[in-house]
């Protein structure tokens, strides 16, 4: 059976980085924002903040709650490892369904980071569909929280802070993974 380690934590809080340690030590890690952006794609609209959002809500009302951990099963069974990192759970259907394919192998983890600190990694990644200001960030957290993220990261099985250092964050999931 795969083993899954799962990310969850609002925009900024540290998903990716949880996610790039993973990479590092050899670790397939299958990005939930990947599958909504693919269907941007899709769709044939620009890969904006807002349209990612749309295309995201849009999914979960007409496929359930938990439409994009259904896209990402067959990706995680496709890809046959032993052990599989998740970025991005977003919901507790997500995290359900997660648990009833993989059972006691799936554990959530959550990641979490004061606002003024999400801020500035928004500001230093750069990324197409990032905000520019920290009212933007507010509003990508609301949205986020409707589809019920804070309730997933309530369930997590572990909490990692991250407000520290970049170092001190990268040995506290290498920790996790060992």
């Amino acid at each position: 059976m795969t083993k899954i380690l799962a990310f969850v934590g609002m925009p900024a809080s540290g998903k990716s980085e949880a996610a790039s340690v993973l990479r590092r030590a050899g670790i397939t890690v299958i990005n939930m924002g990947d599958v909504i952006r693919e269907e941007v794609v899709r769709r044939g609209l620009e890969p904006t903040d807002a349209n990612t959002g749309g295309v995201g809500t849009d999914l979960r009302e007409k496929e359930g709650r938990d439409a994009v951990a259904k896209r990402c099963i067959p990706k995680i069974r496709d890809a046959d490892e032993d052990f599989i990192g998740i970025d991005g759970v977003r919901s507790v259907p997500e995290v359900e369904l997660f648990k009833e394919a993989f059972g006691d192998d799936f554990t959530l983890v959550s990641v979490d980071s004061p606002l003024e600190i999400r801020f500035d990694r928004v500001l230093a990644r750069k990324r197409c569909d990032d905000m520019k200001d920290i009212s933007e960030l507010k509003v990508r957290d609301d949205r986020e929280l409707g589809w019920g993220m804070g309730e997933a990261m309530e369930i997590a099985d572990l909490v990692v802070e991250n407000n520290s250092t970049l170092e001190e964050f990268r040995k506290k999931i290498t920790a996790l993974v060992e």
